[in-house]
Order: structure tokens, then C-alpha cells, then sequence
């Protein structure tokens, strides 16, 4: 069986890989964010 048969047809593999997803993505927006606020922030300082 192909791996993206098996990625589609399984809910448990599925699920589990797109919870992985949205919490990277989380991840990954707020990581960005800070970032921004970090860089904003020490510009007023100067």
C-alpha cells in the first residue's frame, strides 16, 4: 500500500500528523511574533 493511501485511509495517522502540524504552525507563528515585537521594540528605544 502506497504511504499516502495509507496517510488518507487511516484517521489515527491522519489526525495525529495534523495536530502535529497545527501545533508546528503555532509553534512557528508565535516564535515569528515575538520577533517582530522584539525588533519594534528595541527600535523605539533608540
Amino acid at each position: 500500500m502506497s504511504l499516502w493511501q495509507e496517510f488518507f485511509s487511516d484517521p489515527v495517522i491522519f489526525i495525529s500528523f495534523s495536530g502535529l502540524a497545527i501545533v508546528i504552525g503555532m509553534c512557528v507563528f508565535y516564535a515569528v511574533f515575538f520577533y517582530i515585537k522584539m525588533v519594534k521594540s528595541e527600535q523605539k528605544r533608540k
